[in-house]
């Protein structure tokens, strides 16, 4: 099976990655496992107060997202849980709704998890995971970015030690801009040196757990000098406990409020989904299914919004740490979410953190995410394509994740069908010495035949590109004039629609008006099919359709006998 394919989803498999365990993977699974938990903590507490939600939640979100994954799906390596990329996504969206934190919040959150992961678990069954491919490389770098930018506008506060603010990315950025005079020097110490510590953890090594021990150094430093007298705000009361099973204020209003937005997290799921587990079992060179991967993320987010938590997904960062240390099986995560479980009832040992600590981590998140290297390659490659992913950067951070999206991949569409509309019509040379034929612009000795004219164009013909052809076409032969044999090459050429056959039906006409003999070559069965039902097939002839173009020419030029 090839790496990575959609393929059917098999019930009945469960904990595929630990069939077959082997005594002699616990030790990397053990490491595997210690490193993801020492990274999930931290990061799961400041993704939660990213989404809105009560602290608690975002460990709630990892142990639903790692059992379900490991349950259900195939990929030994991947992470799921808590997601700084749909944090700020469905905050935004559902913060429209209701008031952020209420408990009306709360219960369209959970809701619009599970309505997610239901989208999510049906792409993976239905095997519909070529929706994600409608999200092209820079609409989805456009994408990132634009969250990156929202995720640090909605962290600067916290960052500077500032009152807490709402309203939209640029009500935030203004904000801070005029209370510039109020930063507490604490906070912000608190916050760069946070930074600092996760920057240098990341230069000396990957296994380093810059987050933890910024979180742990910055919670003493803020206890030993009793800084919450002097301004510095922390987490607070964390609630513990057992989360309560079930969705409240379900309703057929709260659903339709949330569909939309649902729809859209989905998307961004399956996006992020599929490359993480496609991109790692290439790595590590194994197999995966990625309708099961899709089924197991899915099943996490359902679980996640039935306890009070919100959406998930999988996470690249905390799948790379799994690969770096070499973890086989997903024995690993599980082992990590069983450790978070172990402290939830505990979780208020965490509510002297401060909040500068946890935006000092999102910040990071979001420098990751923001990823020039990419913008900039983008955009030495195509100036329509690096266009497309400024109109996606800036429409995310202005007028919306959802509207953003809607925009790039509406935008990117049209640009394929501009580009599809417009292919180029190829003239052919015949290569000396020999019976091929090759486009004369990739092989300038490609000789053509006098009073010969053999085009390619290696496109379907259609309503968006039949006009353009019929145009190619005149200009070619105009230029080429005198023309008495006009062979088209059919290699690529698919298909052709109501309305290529009308234009094709046109070129046949001043062929006819002309003197032209008109042949076709290496036209394959569906365009042959199509053209007699259009009933153009018994115009051409029968007999005017060739295997290759040197016999198509032989045949009608008289340029020498076929060859055998």
């Amino acid at each position: 099976m090839p790496v990575g394919d959609d393929v059917a989803v098999r019930p009945p498999a469960v904990f595929t990655s630990l069939h077959g365990y082997r005594r002699t993977w616990a030790g990397a699974d053990l490491a595997a496992g210690l490193t993801l938990l020492v990274i999930a903590v931290p990061e799961q507490l400041a993704t939660s107060r990213l989404a809105g939600m009560p602290p608690i939640t975002g460990f709630y979100a990892f142990v639903a997202g790692t059992v379900l994954f490991a349950l259900l799906g195939s990929n030994p390596q991947m992470s799921v849980g808590a997601d700084s990329t749909i944090a700020p996504l469905f905050a935004a969206g559902v913060a429209t709704l209701a008031a952020t934190g209420s408990p009306h919040y709360v219960a369209l959150v959970g809701i619009l998890a599970v309505m997610v992961g239901i989208a999510v678990m049906l792409v993976g069954l239905l095997r519909l995971g070529w929706i994600a491919e409608f999200l092209s490389v820079p609409i989805v770098t456009g994408f990132l970015s634009g969250v990156a930018v929202i995720i640090v506008a909605h962290q600067l506060p916290d960052f500077l030690g500032l009152p807490p603010t709402s309203g939209d990315n640029q009500q935030r950025v203004s904000y801070v801009v005029h209370h510039l005079n109020e930063v507490n020097g604490w906070s912000l110490l608190i916050g760069l040196g946070v930074l600092a510590i996760m920057i240098a953890c990341a230069r000396i090594g990957h296994r380093i757990p810059g987050a933890l021990i910024g979180l742990v150094v910055s919670t003493a430093f803020v206890a030993a000098l009793d800084l919450q007298s002097h301004g510095v705000a922390v987490l607070g009361t964390v609630h513990t406990g057992a989360p309560h099973f079930g969705l409240t204020g379900l309703s057929w209003s709260a659903v339709a409020s949330v569909g939309p937005l649902a729809g859209v997290v989905a998307l961004v799921v399956v996006t992020q989904t599929a490359a993480t587990t496609r991109a790692f079992a290439e790595l590590g060179e194994y197999e995966i299914e990625a309708g099961r991967d899709f089924v197991g993320v899915g099943a996490g987010s359902v679980l996640a919004g039935l306890v009070g938590a919100f959406p998930v997904n999988a996470s690249p960062p905390r799948t790379g740490a799994v690969a770096t240390a070499g973890g086989r099986t997903q024995a690993g995560p599980l082992g990590a979410a069983a450790v978070v479980v172990l402290l939830i009832p505990v979780a208020n040992i965490f509510r002297d953190v401060p909040l500068a600590t946890l935006a000092a981590i999102l910040i990071y998140v979001a420098y990751h995410l923001f990823n020039w290297r990419d913008l900039v390659a983008i955009f030495r490659f195509s100036a329509i394509e690096f266009a497309l992913a400024a109109v996606t950067l800036l429409a995310v951070v202005l007028v919306g994740i959802q509207q953003g999206i809607a925009v790039a991949v509406v935008l990117a569409i049209l640009d394929r069908i501009r580009i599809s509309a417009r292919p180029k019509l190829h003239v052919m040379g015949r290569i000396p010495g020999t019976t091929s034929w090759q486009r004369r612009s990739l092989e300038p000795s490609a000789e053509t035949v006098p009073g010969v004219l053999v085009t390619l164009f290696a496109t379907p013909i259609w309503y968006a590109n039949a006009v353009h052809f019929r145009v190619e076409v005149s200009a070619a032969l105009r230029e080429a004039a005198p023309v008495h044999v006009f062979v088209l090459d059919t290699v690529g050429q698919s298909d052709i629609d109501f309305t290529g056959t009308r234009a094709l039906e046109r070129v046949l006409d001043r062929c006819e008006r002309d003197g032209i003999a008109f042949g076709i070559a290496r036209a394959g069965r569906h365009l042959r099919e199509s053209l007699r039902r259009s009933g153009l097939a018994a115009r051409i002839g029968e007999n005017r359709f060739f295997p290759t173009v040197d016999e198509a020419v032989r045949a009608m030029a008289g340029d020498g006998p076929p060859p055998p």
